[in-house]
């Protein structure tokens, strides 16, 4: 009854979006192993080619976010699918050299500005009541990162890792015919007096947004951070091969993205603020017990766990966006998300520096078990931020507070 009560395709086209679109980004994260087998690079090096996607994503999550209130989310949309066809094809029939991967990598980051456009596209074609579902829904478009750490290392082993990035393309263009026939188009804002990054620094500066954002870089961080950067981690620490290290990767990223629309669910009944508390409290446990880093099918356990405790909070953290800001979900949307995007590039850099300098992963596991336990202890003081408070709260420049 909730999926009947807005226009269906367009989610199932911002879910298609989104799912190739999570392709595209993690496309290095699963590769990384092969092509630092080719070019003969480091742990630290792998790590920063795996994380510069996420990091060209989180700015370019603002940037998408904006566009899609301003000139309408379809148009941004097939944009970003273009800048991802660039990306791929540059990928196949160039990278020969690791200062070429790295203007890759970042381009590639625009898989992970489909988010902005994913959420507007899903959240205005359903009512208030829905929201929590309907963006867990289109959120489990993250289910990408499993089909691209599946695939992407066996096309590898057949084609090499130029053409597994080639074959990219063909998923990009059939998402780009579909979301231009199926998704409803929404007149633009227009323009307006400012520039899309004068309004982000507006919004950022509301005090609930940057907490959200401060606890999204943690939930949305370490899933998408700690999952690209997976196969690096158990190559380096177990000996996996790479299409054993990207079905366990997979395995997790699945685990974590089916379980967000239940995170949005379960927030849309209680509330997702107490929610919250609870996803912190048992993140922190998790990833302390993960950092013991026991034996591989030990390990298994609890790396899907923790996974599936961040994919959950992703769910519960979005159901407060759309509550809080439902005039400028776009906006909104794509602040909070870039948030995750800079917290996914610190987790598999922060990784790789530390096993260089330590010899060990465990104290990447001990930071992400901190942070954890230290945002469970901002969610009371964020209740004076209740959707009321900022509804009533003054606005300038268009903007919701």
């Amino acid at each position: 009854m909730a999926l009947r009560s807005g226009h269906w395709p367009t989610l199932a086209g911002a879910w298609l979006h989104l799912t190739v679109s999570f392709m595209v980004w993690l496309l290095f994260g699963a590769l990384a192993v092969a092509i630092g087998q080719e070019l003969g690079l480091t742990t630290t090096q792998q790590s920063v080619l795996v994380a510069l996607p996420l990091l060209g994503g989180a700015v370019l999550r603002i940037a998408a976010g904006w566009a899609c209130d301003w000139y309408g989310a379809k148009q941004t949309g097939l944009l970003v699918l273009g800048l991802q066809l660039v990306a791929v094809l540059w990928a196949a029939f160039g990278g020969r050299s690791y200062a070429e991967l790295l203007g890759i990598a970042l381009l590639l980051g625009a898989g992970g500005a489909s988010f902005a456009v994913a959420m507007p596209v899903a959240s205005r074609a359903y009512s208030a009541p829905h929201q929590g579902l309907v963006l867990g829904l289109v959120a489990s478009g993250n289910i990408g990162t499993v089909l691209v750490l599946l695939l992407a290392p066996r096309w590898e082993a057949l084609l090499g890792w130029h053409w597994a990035c080639g074959i990219m393309a063909v998923p990009i263009l059939i998402t780009s015919g579909l979301f231009l026939t199926v998704v409803q188009r929404e007149p633009a804002r227009g323009a307006g007096s400012g520039i899309w990054w004068q309004a982000a620094w507006e919004m950022a500066r509301v005090p609930s947004v940057y907490w959200l954002c401060l606890i999204y870089g943690i939930t949305f961080g370490g899933f998408v951070g700690l999952t690209s950067f997976l196969p690096v981690l158990l190559h380096d620490h177990y000996g996996s091969d790479p299409i054993v290290g990207g079905s366990i990767a997979a395995l997790c990223g699945f685990t974590g993205s089916l379980i967000r629309p239940v995170g949005g669910y379960v927030a849309d009944r209680w509330g997702g603020l107490p929610v919250l508390v609870g996803v912190f409290v048992a993140l922190a446990l998790i990833t302390a017990l993960a950092g013991s880093l026991p034996a591989l099918p030990w390990a298994l356990g609890l790396l899907v766990g923790t996974i599936a405790v961040m994919g959950f909070g992703n769910g519960v953290i979005f159901q407060i966006v759309s509550e809080w800001f439902p005039k400028d979900i776009g906006l909104a949307s794509g602040l909070v998300g870039a948030a995750g995007g800079i917290g996914g590039f610190l987790v598999p850099i922060g990784f790789g520096l530390l096993r260089e300098s330590t010899g060990t992963f465990v104290f990447g596991f001990v930071g992400l078990a901190v942070v954890s336990a230290a945002a469970a202890m901002t969610v009371a003081p964020a209740l004076r931020w209740r959707p009321q408070a900022v509804a009533q709260a003054p606005v300038s420049g268009g903007f919701s507070r």
